[in-house]
């Protein structure tokens, strides 16, 4: 079989596949005593599709399902020993055989990346999850995929875009979603609002813009603490729009969990001279993609405990003006994109998601023109210059690696300041450590962005200095997973070669590699990601740097810098096709 054969989808379709199944938690219960099992390949529906998966990237997430089994909340108590599930969401595809109800809909040879996070008449029944995944040799796509809640999960890619990079637009879509959210400039329609009136609100003569409604209208506002005139224009407004208005206990007397325990509070004011105690307890009650806006022109006694887990995971904002005008946090001068021409810090910068995130703010033609990137492994972080050195000199960029085990605490503090005496205008942690966090907010210039990208579990507490949002209008943000719109434009972005996802290939393998590989993910063993070819059998895994001595003939395609490119996948698979 060609190269162009094999990419026409036109073969035999064996009647048994290797498949990697999970039969519980731990990486012991991944396949059968550390091996794949030979399973009978799917047989086709009408409404179905039968995919064969071209190249599967592995992800921390999977970890997670390893880590957790059937309790993970996405398996919703599956009993795996009894009904396993193929993990496996960074996905390539190929159709090789149509149900007859999508026949002239669909055709074989037709190529896809998955948008993973599928919902299918409102439940979350993603790939790689409770749908089968990319770690077999071939998958099954039905309804829930090809007419899911937003509709087909699946996106075309051109013929010419590449294996690997077709499956590492999943994890790169994540990448581009942090910088293209767009946070709210009104009070969530239909939502729920809270105003606490803290000592000093009495004495300000508030502008409450954000209660007229002018964009969108909530369902119930709560105060409480307000002063008594204040709640009467706030009363006044509601009535003309019908909106009821309740007035709580006093704060201290109050149970914000109890009060909204339904789904939360959508947007939470905090007025007056401010007391962390109020905002911590306050922001506890915000639901998810919930809003904290606190207007002070005094700073806070001290720094306030935040669940830095519920910014990444729940979409948690934190903004703020020093009034009068309360509704001047929804007024944006930028939005969470990379400041053009600014100064960047990344956290965490030279591990797997740390350099794609590097990546993108050196390649993107109007991003930062100075990238930090900060790690204490110093060998991964030796690998940052060697890799995209070259690319940040030719689009004039700099970028600086900085390694503050090494430094030590002063020299590495005097260093950032030195680049940054201002401080940086965005700040991404890519390490779920709630000291990086909390150190990393306070290195903000004004007007910058705090960007939690790390996935720390949910109730980790970071201590911040939530008077930057209302004194220095410096925001706290962040995000996990991605939306297929981002899926779209990632791909778009790696079609048209603004973005290149092959250099952040680090190792691959055929299918029996997916086990070490794995492991490897796990313990932190590769700079980059790992991609399994489930259709190559008898290949180890083998980090690029090692190409050369197992497959000579496929690492002179590398490019000269040893990244992954669509010549060497090539190769590759013309290889192990003959």
């Amino acid at each position: 079989m060609t190269f162009e054969e094999y990419k026409s989808g036109r073969g035999d379709i064996p009647q048994t596949m290797i498949a990697w199944q999970v039969f519980g938690a731990g990486l012991e219960r991944f396949g059968r005593d550390g091996k794949p099992l030979q399973i009978d390949t799917y047989e086709v529906g009408p409404d179905q599709l039968l995919a064969r998966i071209d190249a599967a990237g592995l992800c921390f997430s999977d970890i997670k399902i390893l880590n957790l089994g059937g309790e993970h909340p996405r398996l919703y108590n599956r009993d795996l020993a009894n009904d396993p599930i193929v993990m496996g969401h960074e996905a390539s595809i190929t159709i090789v055989k149509v149900g007859e109800n999508y026949e002239g809909k669909y055709s074989v040879g037709d190529r896809f990346c998955v948008q993973a996070d599928a919902y299918y008449k409102g439940v979350n029944l993603a790939f790689g999850y409770m749908l089968p995944g990319a770690l077999e040799q071939y998958t099954i796509l039905g309804p829930e995929m090809l007419e899911g809640d937003d509709g087909c999960y699946l996106l075309p890619v051109k013929p010419e875009t590449g294996y690997a990079e077709t499956a590492l637009a999943e994890p790169w879509a994540c990448v581009v979603c942090a910088y293209r959210v767009k946070p709210r400039t009104s009070l969530a329609s239909g939502g729920t609002v809270w105003v606490i009136g803290t000592p000093g609100c009495e004495d300000a003569n508030y502008g409450i813009g954000s209660f007229e409604y002018a964009y969108s209208y909530p369902g119930q506002v709560y105060l409480t603490d307000v002063p008594a005139g204040l709640a009467a224009q706030i009363r006044d407004l509601c009535a003309g729009a019908g909106i009821s208005v309740k007035q709580t206990s006093a704060f201290d007397e109050l149970d914000p969990q109890a009060t909204f325990a339904d789904s939360g509070v959508d947007d939470i004011f905090v007025l007056g001279n401010g007391s962390a105690q109020v905002v911590e307890k306050a922001a506890a009650a915000l639901g998810k993609k919930g809003i904290l806006n606190l207007i002070a022109a005094d700073k806070l006694e001290r720094p306030v405990s935040i669940d830095a887990g519920r910014i990444h995971y729940d979409a948690h904002f934190y903004q703020g003006g020093p009034g009068p005008d309360a509704s001047a946090g929804y007024s944006f001068k930028r939005g969470p994109q990379l400041t053009k021409g600014g100064k960047t810090w990344m956290v965490g910068g030279a591990g797997p998601m740390g350099q794609m995130h590097v990546q993108l703010a050196i390649e993107m033609n109007d991003g930062p023109s100075v990238i930090v990137a900060s790690d204490i492994d110093g060998e991964r972080l030796g690998t940052l210059p060697e890799r995209f050195g070259q690319t940040a000199d030719e689009k004039g960029k700099q970028l600086i690696c900085l390694n503050p085990k090494e430094l030590g605490d002063e020299a590495f503090d005097a260093r950032l300041k030195e680049i940054a005496p201002d401080g940086f205008d965005d700040v991404v942690v890519l390490v779920p450590a709630p000291f990086l966090i909390t150190q990393g907010s306070q290195y903000l210039a004004e007007g910058g962005w705090l960007n939690v990208f790390a996935g720390v579990a949910r109730g980790t507490m970071a201590d911040l200095d939530l008077s930057d949002v209302a004194l220095r209008a410096v925001r706290y943000t962040g995000t996990s997973g991605s939306s297929i719109d981002d899926l779209r434009k990632t791909l778009s972005m790696t079609e048209s070669g603004e973005l290149t996802p092959g250099r952040s290939v680090a190792a691959i393998g055929g299918i029996e590699a997916a086990h070490e590989g794995l492991d490897g993910v796990k313990n932190a063993r590769f700079t980059g990601k790992v991609v399994i070819y489930p259709q190559i059998t008898g290949l180890p895994l083998t980090p690029l740097e090692q190409l050369a001595d197992v497959l000579p003939q496929v690492a002179e395609k590398l490019s000269p810098q040893g990244a992954w490119t669509n010549e060497a996948e090539r190769a590759l698979i013309e290889h192990f096709l003959d």
